[in-house]
């Protein structure tokens, strides 16, 4: 007698939270550039928003010295007092804020905090207010949290900032949040006192929204910049602001994993809520190198700053020598976000006409080997983005692939 075979095996269902979700742009275009790599390409990888530098040899000998003290188990879920101690010491001398260790949360990145924070305050149809362009990762969480993103296009015209009338016209009853990144990725642009005053305005007219400010690059500003906080410009939006920062971008630290966030107890409660049931602490290891960061010498910070902006200077001033190609000139961070408006319409060598960002800089990889990013990512077209977290040679190098692809363009 043969035996009843059981029934096929249904094929894997996909939650319908991930239906208009996928893997980042960003990691498509470096996947395509590494097969290209391995296939003996010289591609320059312009995409990533990492520092190229080393972690600082003093942060180094403080995660080595809590291995060697057996700092390896399990910490306070959202961060050891040490780390929030620190984080409270640094909002104290950078932003001349005063927080409680009950304020402050610790994640295993700034990504997490954000997820956290959306995670614990939205519900189903909630709105969630984002700028463009914006990293992307900001519109997909909500989409995940049950949220809806609300996208404003912000354009070079006006620094790539929002204004309080387009904040004013995107605000409803059901908002929840607003979304901002100063200094910006992927645009570098970044808000002064001045900037953010109008927006603070609105918001205050608005008390069901909440504020979420992305720090990230806080240090990384240039040509006597004064970063500021919108909390210090208006403490009564203290109440319902959520400040995240990191160590990843200023101290080069991306791989540790450590992200915090500042903001009303309540919250920060409903955050480790979250946490709790998803990784629970950050690695300990990591927590004391990042004490270190924030408690140590701060020499580096303002050194790489400097380096940072000789590359923005120069890439800059490259890429607004070749034709089709406009650049404004960013506060921060460590991106260049050009107009390529120029080139579309244009024709490449093959007879291929150029119809978007996306095709500019799937021309710039394949004719030129540099990988950049589109303007269509970050949810604003017609830009790229260009990283310069990288060497000088490499950047140089880079800008001279680009002139000459473009040059050998036919433009409309």
């Amino acid at each position: 007698m043969s035996e009843k075979q059981p029934p096929s095996p249904e094929p894997f269902r996909r939650a319908s939270r991930l239906a208009n979700l996928g893997v980042s742009e960003i990691l498509r275009i470096g996947a395509r550039a590494g097969e290209m790599q391995r296939a003996g390409k010289p591609v320059i990888v312009l995409g990533a928003g990492e520092p190229d530098f080393d972690t600082p040899d003093t942060i180094k000998e403080a995660a080595i010295a809590a291995i060697r003290a057996g700092d390896t188990k399990y910490t306070a879920l959202d961060g050891t007092p040490a780390l929030k101690a620190a984080i409270c010491a640094k909002f104290r001398r950078d932003n001349g804020l005063d927080f409680t260790p009950a304020e402050i949360t610790v994640a295993a990145g700034a990504k997490q905090v954000i997820y956290n924070a959306l995670m614990a305050s939205l519900e189903p149809g909630d709105e969630v207010v984002i700028p463009t362009p914006f990293w992307t990762t900001y519109s997909a969480m909500v989409e995940i949290a049950g949220g809806i993103p609300v996208l404003v296009p912000c354009t070079g015209e006006n620094g790539f900032r929002m204004t309080a009338e387009q904040l004013q016209a995107a605000i409803s009853p059901k908002t929840r949040w607003l979304m901002l990144n100063s200094p910006s990725n992927p645009s570098g642009a970044a808000y002064r006192a001045a900037d953010y005053r109008p927006l603070l305005d609105v918001l205050l007219d608005a008390p069901h929204v909440w504020l979420m400010s992305d720090e990230i690059y806080e240090h990384i500003v240039y040509d006597g910049f004064t970063f500021v906080t919108p909390v210090a410009i208006e403490p009564r939006i203290r109440s319902r602001c959520l400040i995240v920062n990191g160590v990843s971008k200023a101290y080069a630290m991306t791989g540790w994993r450590i992200g915090y966030g500042a903001g009303p107890a309540s919250l920060i409660g409903a955050m480790a809520v979250v946490q709790s049931q998803s990784t629970s602490n950050p690695a300990s290891i990591s927590q004391a190198a990042a004490v270190e960061a924030l408690n140590g010498p701060q020499d580096e910070v303002v050194a790489r700053a400097a380096d940072f902006k000789a590359r923005r200077d120069f890439v800059v001033a490259a890429l607004n020598a070749i034709e089709g190609i406009e650049c404004r000139v960013p506060e921060g961070a460590f991106y260049t976000f050009a107009s390529c408006a120029g080139l579309i319409g244009a024709t490449t060598p093959d007879g291929k006409v150029i119809e978007s960002d996306r095709d500019v800089c799937a021309y710039l990889l394949e004719a030129g080997l540099v990988a950049t990013v589109p303007g269509a990512a970050f949810g604003l077209s017609p830009y790229f983005r260009i990283s310069y977290a990288t060497a000088m040679a490499e950047l140089e190098e880079a800008m001279r692939r680009i002139a000459a692809a473009c040059r050998k363009l036919t433009l409309a």
